[in-house]
């Protein structure tokens, strides 16, 4: 079938992939070439035909046995199609989702690798742009079919290679609505073995595959009590915005506040990994090498709190639970309501709480110390992201600006000393070194005449210093004596320096000594009131004997 334009689909089609066929690797890419430019129509059409071969033959490849070594040679080869121009660029994308959507897990892991090695490519203008969505989309179906407990290492290499792929302002990973995971569920048991039995009793019903009379024959103590209230703290953890309620606030502090005692009176000793695994190996009867595999969560059988509870390792977990969720209820998150805000009280119940966890994280062996400053570490570069995040994650690359951009002007040339002492005696001004320096000096030409200026002289008149004492000292405006301005040191200070400029009363010999300064100003204020109507006259007698270089009461 032929388009308008003269391209014969399915002729094109076949000589194409028989081009490709004859490629045994992404060096063999000539006759490929040669066939896209010597085939007629559009450059998008020959485009189009190019995808479609590729296609075709990766579902060849996948449905005759899986032949992997082939889907990277064809994969290599459209990269380097893509690179010049004869496919799209996101074609290499959709192949290897189709190719995972496939395939077995077990062989998604080395096909994986693959696309880890190739990170630099992916990260390239021409395939970032196209096939981001695709890259990320392909990971997240990829992480939906894996197993977090026991495809635990395949899951971080797919998180560390996102990390890898899109920048730190990439909004998909950001969480921007600070939204929680509320489907992370901690399951455990909610009544005690009595209460189990009594139901089974009447209803002949099963309790976790076992029958309600086989669990009286456990011999292990369980204090069921302290068993519920701390597997209760996760739902907290788990959705901290319900602390902000007052019964569940309430509920929350109790039970941290049991389980902080508890871990307070059960004192921890340090043990070696060895004699552990030895421990461990007796009583499951594995190997020692068995115990590295790692569980996403923790059992909750009520029979292994006590054990728990021993476990450095454990004790530490619920203690970075109990900082984190502290870090949240006290800290400034732009999505937060108007009502999710702690009182006072909470804040310090809060802050009291902190120091008690560290404490605790500090007597957790082994190296307690050091564990508590790394998470007291982590914990502040923690509120560098929260304030990132509340300003609306901006980007940390920053572009030039046009001024870093633009050549530097040429460096003129340095005026020589004599040069500048020729220049200030042709304008009569005096250099002394700086340009401030010399234009204060040169304000005016004679420096005592500057001295004798009007607004060189700061010191207030006696009438506008003592008008506030003065109110205060009349009875009628039942001023308490303590909150007088002649009680304050400050005031009684300059009070005194401007009563040696401008009065006389300072210098009046007086029979009765005062004790203290307020008391004196009282008598001063006192005949300063009675003075009023005379105080300008003697005032300018006063100032006009004085000095003519005046003293700022400051």
């Amino acid at each position: 079938m032929a388009d308008s334009g003269g391209l014969e689909f399915q002729a094109v089609r076949e000589r194409l992939k028989s081009c490709v066929n004859k490629a045994k690797d992404d060096n063999d890419e000539t006759e490929l070439v040669a066939a896209f430019q010597s085939t007629a129509g559009s450059e998008q059409e020959r485009k189009l035909v190019v995808d479609q071969v590729f296609r075709d033959l990766v579902k060849d490849s996948v449905l005759k046995g899986g032949d992997m070594d082939r889907c990277k040679v064809l994969i290599k080869l459209v990269i380097k199609s893509a690179l010049q121009g004869y496919c799209s660029p996101n074609l290499v994308f959709i192949l290897l989702s189709d190719i995972f959507d496939c395939i077995t897990l077990e062989n998604c892991d080395p096909l994986f690798t693959f696309v880890e090695e190739k990170v630099s490519t992916w990260t390239m203008p021409l395939f970032f742009s196209a096939g981001k969505n695709l890259l990320l989309r392909m990971c997240n179906d990829l992480l939906r079919r894996l197993s977090t407990s026991q495809n635990t290492v395949f899951c971080g290499r797919i998180q560390l290679f996102l990390a890898r792929l899109f920048p730190l302002s990439e909004k998909s990973g950001l969480n921007l609505m600070s939204q929680f995971n509320y489907e992370n569920t901690t399951t455990y048991t909610k009544q005690t073995t009595a209460e189990l039995k009594d139901k089974a009793i009447g209803g002949e019903m099963e309790v976790d595959g076992q029958e309600a009379g086989e669990l009286t024959t456990s011999t292990v103590p369980i204090d069921f009590n302290l068993y519920k209230k701390f597997w209760a703290l996760q739902d907290y953890f788990r959705n901290p915005t319900q602390c902000y309620t007052t019964l569940a606030w309430k509920t929350f502090t109790q039970y941290t506040k049991e389980v902080l005692n508890v871990f307070r009176s059960v004192k921890l000793e340090h043990v070696t990994w060895k004699k552990k695994a030895k421990e461990f190996k007796d009583l499951q009867g594995s190997d020692s090498k068995d115990l590295a595999r790692y569980f996403a969560k923790f059992l909750t059988n009520e029979k292994l709190l006590d054990l728990q509870l021993s476990d450095s390792n454990f004790r530490r977990t619920i203690l970075v639970q109990m900082l984190i969720i502290y870090q949240y209820l006290a800290g400034n998150v732009k999505f937060k309501s108007t009502n999710q805000v702690l009182s006072e009280s909470q804040s310090t119940w809060i802050k009291d709480a902190t120091s008690q966890v560290y404490e605790l994280l500090r007597e957790t062996p082994p190296d307690g110390d050091k564990f508590a400053k790394t998470v007291e570490h982590i914990l502040e570069r923690e509120e560098n992201w929260i304030s990132w995040k509340n300003e609306g994650c901006p980007s940390f690359i920053k572009d030039r600006s046009q001024d870093e951009v633009a050549p530097k002007p040429t460096r003129k040339r340095k005026v020589s000393l004599g040069e500048e002492m020729a220049s200030g005696w042709k304008s009569k001004k005096v250099l002394m070194g700086s340009n401030e320096l010399t234009r204060l000096w040169n304000l005016c030409p004679d420096n005592l005449e500057a001295c004798k200026a009007d607004n060189r002289v700061f010191l207030p008149t006696l009438e506008e210093y003592f008008s506030e004492a003065i109110e205060q000292a009349d009875p009628a405006a039942m001023v308490e004596e303590e909150y007088k301005v002649t009680k304050n040191s400050n005031f009684g200070w300059r009070a005194l320096r401007l009563l040696a400029r401008r009065s006389h009363h300072f210098f009046q010999p007086s029979t009765n000594p005062f004790k203290t300064l307020p008391d004196y100003l009282e008598s001063v204020v006192q005949q300063l009131a009675q003075e009023l109507p005379n105080l300008k006259t003697e005032e300018g007698i006063v100032v006009n004997g004085t000095s003519d270089s005046a003293v700022p009461i400051t």
